[in-house]
């Protein structure tokens, strides 16, 4: 009994149609001496197609699995339309490059036999396409996206001539038959026993480097294909250029994945007022004053009274990179290369306004909620003393400074450092003035409202502003374009490289300062 994933047999997957073939004969061994009894199988309705039990390449679904007195049956459908490997995977079967089957299962329940196991119970977890199956029998019997019959040879044939002729050969010396020639039948015994260590070789391979250790030859096509199917002029070298560039992607030792370090960025855009505009700049109208009403008598002359405004001018601004990535990269590593890159630029971009969001100068650039102008501030004791008076105190005043209507939507901003000191920090009574959220998901609060982090924020300083309190739609961000990748494979051709270039337009800036205050640090 084991509760691993077995995988019986080894390789690809196709790349069209549906296809029918038997994952598995009952009652025969495979090349490792197992046998699987008929009814030990337990199947859901539908099981994944795989290309050579890789979890990452999907390409198609068994949706009738049955059995019958040969063997564990399969239907399945390839999807080409959908999926670029499938449509390869076609025509691998089509030219008879692939044509087998193999089953990865968890076995529960099993004996020992003279060479292996008698399987009477197993899960299926997923059939795959392969090339060189487990049980030699497993194969694809029909692509019918094309009526094409399998009629592949089987790959051991030479195998079953081998041990004919041993038979006969036996039968000979037993009949004392003068021909037989024992010499002739050690030599076909030996090159039996070779054949069957071959076909007995697990067909995973661990990759390591030879003492010159100057790079990793042919990363892509031995992954695919295997060392041993690799002519000499197609070992080349994946990369030569700087670690740091792109040679880390072909290591001593392969690993499944790509370390990422993580990066942190404000989460602004969550909580304040975002809208996308179609025109290079807009323009908003804010009234400064209002009508002002006063008490007259019956006949009292009356008092005139209006409004004023000003305008608020929002301009989006541009963030932009690129990166050149060489071709042979592109096609030999194993890390989704391309899709990493572009992960990595809604990072960074991410980071790069979350920064202006706090503390852009307005020039090139949004003007950030901490550097605008409007604000009221509250002032602390200095750093060393901070805060100079009761903390609730200086929170309570910071929370009843801006108007009932905004305090009721308004969060705390600080970043992390601020708020392990405000943790700390207790009323009259001894009781911490953060409050840890009681479900899942809810954010800390402090005197009812919302915590937010903030990495951007200031630390705790002679002079800085390390807490913000404040309803956020009273800051608004503006999308012209949002984040759009180009591939250019042109401009770098003759150098063998494919640029990517990432752009951004966005703005943002204070509309509304009377709904925030900050609390400031003494000098």
């Amino acid at each position: 009994m084991s509760d691993r994933l077995e995988i019986k047999a080894a390789l690809s997957v196709t790349d069209t149609g549906e296809i029918t073939g038997i994952a598995w004969p009952f009652g025969k061994p495979d090349r490792v001496g197992d046998v699987i009894e008929k009814g030990a199988i337990t199947t859901p309705d539908t099981l994944p197609m795989l290309f050579g039990h890789d979890q990452s390449q999907v390409i198609g679904v068994w949706d009738e699995i049955t059995e019958d007195d040969t063997g564990l049956t399969v239907k399945g459908k390839l999807l080409i339309e959908d999926v670029e490997r499938a449509r390869e995977v076609r025509a691998m079967i089509r030219s008879k490059a692939v044509s087998g089957l193999s089953i990865g299962f968890v076995t529960t329940k099993a004996t020992r036999n003279a060479k292996g196991r008698n399987i009477t119970a197993l899960s299926l977890h997923e059939i795959s396409v392969v090339a060189v199956p487990c049980h030699p029998d497993a194969q694809i019997t029909s692509l019918k996206s094309d009526g094409t019959p399998m009629t592949q040879e089987k790959p051991n044939m030479e195998k079953e001539e081998i041990e004919q002729m041993i038979a006969d050969a036996v039968a000979g010396v037993a009949n004392d038959a003068p021909q037989a020639d024992t010499k002739a039948f050690e030599a076909v015994q030996k090159r039996l026993d070779a054949i069957e260590a071959k076909a007995a070789r697990p067909q995973a391979v661990h990759i390591t480097q030879g003492e010159d250790n100057t790079e990793t030859k042919a990363f892509g096509n031995f992954l695919r294909r295997g060392v041993e199917r690799m002519a000499p002029e197609e070992i080349k070298a994946l990369t030569v250029g700087t670690d740091a560039n792109g040679g880390y992607l072909a290591p001593e030792q392969f690993g499944s994945e790509l370390i990422k370090l993580l990066r942190e960025f404000s989460p602004i855009r969550n909580y304040a007022k975002v809208i996308q505009i179609a025109a290079p700049s807009i323009t908003y109208p804010r009234r400064l004053t209002g009508t002002q009403a006063a008490w007259v008598t019956e006949t009292g002359n009356r008092t005139a009274s209006g409004m004023t405004f000003e305008q608020v001018s929002m301009t989006p601004h541009e963030l932009a990179t690129f990166t050149d990535v060489s071709n042979a990269l592109l096609e030999d590593n194993v890390y989704n290369l391309e899709g990493e890159l572009l992960a990595d630029f809604a990072e960074s971009f991410a980071k790069t306004e979350g920064l202006s969001f706090v503390k852009g100068t307005g020039t090139g650039q949004p003007n950030g909620i901490m550097t605008a102008t409007g604000i009221q501030e509250i002032k602390t004791g200095v750093a060393a003393n901070f805060p100079a008076s009761n903390p609730a105190d200086v929170l309570i005043a910071m929370f009843h400074k801006i108007a009932s209507t905004f305090a009721q939507n308004a969060v705390w901003m600080m970043n992390r450092n601020t708020l392990s000191i405000v943790r700390q920090w207790k009323d009259g009574n001894g009781r911490y003035l953060v409050i840890d959220p009681i479900s899942e998901g809810a954010p800390a609060t402090l005197l009812g409202r919302p915590i937010v982090e903030m990495p951007d924020m200031d630390d705790i300083g002679a002079g800085t502003s390390p807490i913000l309190f404040g309803d956020m739609s009273g800051y608004r961000i503006i999308d012209r374009v949002g984040l759009t990748t180009l591939r250019d494979p042109y401009s770098l051709a003759t150098n063998g490289q494919v640029r990517f270039h990432a752009r951004k337009r966005v703005g943002a800036d204070l509309t509304h300062p009377d709904r925030f205050i900050k609390l400031k640090v003494a000098a």
